[in-house]
């Protein structure tokens, strides 16, 4: 497995270290979102490597993405169960800012916040929240 897999695979497990929401890895929006909400972390990009020699490295400032989602049915609770649930998001990745040593640093940007209509229902509250993985490896592919 490469240095990215298990990167954004521990970042997937350090996410569902939160206890009230539901979590996914690179998939669609379900019809239903859990009660506690639901978190969709996408792999987002790596960008291009800054690279040293000798020996030869690739230093990587990768952007993954978490979208958090809640439902609740009162529109004056949305804003704070997203709060809420972005909160969690920060306090799991600060939790251990190297993913068990697997990058540099694992640092979340403010999240970009997003109101998701839905036809005949209530309208969902997400937010897109930005994650900055830092790490460095012998091979881009590996």
């Amino acid at each position: 497995m490469s240095a990215r897999e298990h990167i954004l695979q521990a970042l997937l497990g350090a996410l569902q270290t939160i206890p009230s929401a539901a979590v996914l890895r690179g998939e669609v929006l379900p019809e239903r979102v859990p009660a506690d909400g639901l978190l969709i972390l996408r792999d987002g990009d790596p960008g291009d490597p800054e690279v040293t020699l000798s020996p030869r490295r690739y230093h990587y400032e990768h952007r993954a993405e978490v979208e958090a989602i809640v439902a609740p049915r009162q529109p004056a609770d949305r804003a704070e169960a997203l709060d809420d649930l972005v909160a969690a998001i920060g306090i799991a990745i600060a939790a251990d800012r190297t993913l068990g040593g697997l990058c540099d640093w694992c640092e979340a940007s403010a999240p970009q916040p997003v109101d998701l209509p839905v036809e005949g229902a209530a309208t969902l509250k997400a937010a897109i929240v930005p994650i900055t993985l830092t790490y460095l490896t012998a091979d881009p592919l590996a």
